[in-house]
């Protein structure tokens, strides 16, 4: 199984062609009002427009509405939906997009508690007080056992540097890169986007 890549946190349609020519399988759009990489619904929408066939295009939200999550979902033209927040297991089924449930991993028994099954796949990322996503921090390998890695997107601290020997250690679908390929919060370093893809592919 060759593991895929999702750049999460893009601002800008010139960081998202760069990483779709770079070989990105995903890029994510942030709708958490008060991130650093939250991005306005028009540009989103521009965006994915911009976007060649066969990138797909998530949206991560963080305890809004469901009314407003399908709005957003329409409008944009998003193929998957990313809850990062406190959602209930009840708030991730019903939609007619792919799922995606964050787990902000603080313990070895992080996992075992969350909603495993709602959700159509699952992101293990690091927790950090008040911060949902994000963070930089890489979650130990023993921590995510219980689900399966066809099933696993893993975030989390990591880097070009590290994502090849984070593949080979955890073997998860996907992996999701926000602040390990910035220059600036919401702002993608065009060189370490296309190092990180290249060696994750390469794992």
């Amino acid at each position: 199984m060759v593991t895929k890549v999702k750049i999460c946190g893009i601002t800008s349609i010139e960081d998202a062609l760069h990483a779709a020519a770079a070989g990105a399988d995903a890029i994510g759009l942030n709708f958490c009002a008060g991130s650093p990489r939250c991005v306005g619904v028009e540009l989103a929408a521009e965006i994915a427009a911009a976007l060649p066939e066969g990138v797909r295009k998530v949206g991560v939200f963080v305890d809004m509405p469901r009314a407003e999550v399908q709005r957003i979902a329409e409008h944009v033209g998003l193929d998957a939906l990313q809850f990062h927040g406190n959602e209930e297991a009840e708030f991730c089924t019903g939609w007619q997009w792919q799922t995606i449930k964050a787990v902000r991993v603080r313990d070895g028994k992080s996992l075992a508690r969350a909603p495993l099954s709602a959700a159509d796949l699952i992101l293990a990322d690091a927790f950090v007080d008040d911060r949902p996503g994000g963070t930089g921090h890489r979650i130990p390998v023993e921590w995510l056992v219980g689900v399966p890695a066809d099933r696993l997107i893993l975030a989390g601290g990591l880097t070009p540097d590290n994502v090849a020997e984070a593949i080979r250690a955890v073997q998860p679908m996907a992996v999701d890169v926000a602040s390990g390929v910035e220059r600036a919060p919401g702002v993608k370093d065009a060189e370490k986007v296309e190092w990180f893809i290249a060696n994750a592919r390469t794992a």
